[in-house]
């Protein structure tokens, strides 16, 4: 090395130790050695390229990263976030996957935004884990009527309400229940002036939370009553495997028409892809086809949910592709 190229590393060097491990910014670096600040820049890549720098990150999150890349690459979405898995305990499932959502939350949202809220015990758990954060104008408003006569603290009216609370927001109410006996009665009640107004605004939100909803006996939306056995049965025999607001889905993430339909109160799927940010968070072994179903479709723009589903997901879509393929 010559002594001038001896010099500039000398410098480079110096540059660095004053950037790294001093802690000064590149401006009171260009101060100090009166140089410019883009000299200063350059010369820190120059450091990077020439591997006088490495950067090291201790991640302790890899697999559940490895995990989210797979899951953009494979359904192209947006982004996906996956916490590490609960085992069999339920409640810490629920409990991890409220924090994380609440994180997200303070992330995505914005001033003046209008957020769609859907009903279920996961939404339900994000807004309890959810901190006051300061923005202007929010308002909250639910994506479909009550599910079921009987209260819960996760219906949407309540988890809208909740979410309001908690951030001090405006929130608005659907008085409607989310299924009706007839296609007469959903539509006169969809037609009602305040009912209307409510479905108008959460068309109009830029973000909406939902749950993902298996199709099976152990759904909340039979548990609640408002799909009958045999109507179970028949959305079972058109290839339903998850329910998203007002609409259910077939394991290539098309939406099914069945009779009921028209007795719901609440955004389809088909109003809800046209909010510009979807966020889906649902975890456990009974999710994964309904959350593979509705990645295929590509009903959601980001993906909350454990390793555990992330994993079954993704196996759950190689095995689909491959009957596909046969």
């Amino acid at each position: 090395m010559s002594e001038i190229h001896h010099e500039r590393f000398r410098l480079l060097v110096k540059i660095c130790k004053l950037y790294y491990e001093d802690g000064l910014n590149q401006q009171e670096i260009a101060k100090r050695l009166g140089i410019s600040r883009p000299h200063v820049s350059r010369m820190l890549t120059t450091a990077k390229n020439e591997g006088i720098v490495r950067v090291s990150i201790h991640n302790p999150f890899s697999v559940e990263q490895e995990l989210e890349k797979a899951l953009i690459e494979t359904f192209g979405i947006p982004d996906a976030v996956v916490v590490e898995s609960a085992g069999d305990d339920p409640a810490r499932l629920l409990a991890q996957l409220g924090r994380t959502g609440a994180a997200l939350l303070e992330s995505v949202l914005q001033d003046g935004d209008i957020v769609g809220i859907m009903a279920g015990r996961t939404v339900a758990g994000v807004a309890d884990e959810l901190d006051y954060f300061a923005r202007d104008g929010l308002q909250f408003v639910p994506l479909v009527g009550g599910w079921g006569s009987e209260g819960g603290a996760w219906h949407s009216g309540a988890n809208t309400m909740a979410f309001a609370n908690k951030l001090k927001a405006k929130y608005w109410m659907m008085h409607a229940p989310a299924v009706v006996q007839s296609e007469e009665v959903g539509r006169l009640l969809r037609e009602e002036p305040d009912i209307g107004g409510v479905l108008k605004l959460a068309r109009s939100g830029r973000v909406a939370l939902i749950s993902i909803g298996e199709v099976s006996g152990e759904a909340t939306i039979v548990k609640a009553g408002n799909i009958s056995a045999g109507e179970l049965k028949a959305l079972e025999e058109r290839g339903a495997v998850a329910n998203l607001c007002a609409s259910f889905i077939d394991p290539d993430g098309r939406e099914i028409d069945f009779p009921g339909n028209s007795r719901f109160i609440g955004l389809t799927a088909g109003e809800l892809r046209a909010i510009p940010s979807v966020i889906g968070i649902a975890g456990g072994t009974s999710k994964v086809k309904a959350v593979a179903a509705a990645l295929r479709g590509r009903w959601l723009d980001i993906l909350v949910t454990d390793a555990g589903t992330a994993q079954a997901v993704l196996d759950n879509h190689r095995n689909h592709e491959a009957k596909q393929g046969g």
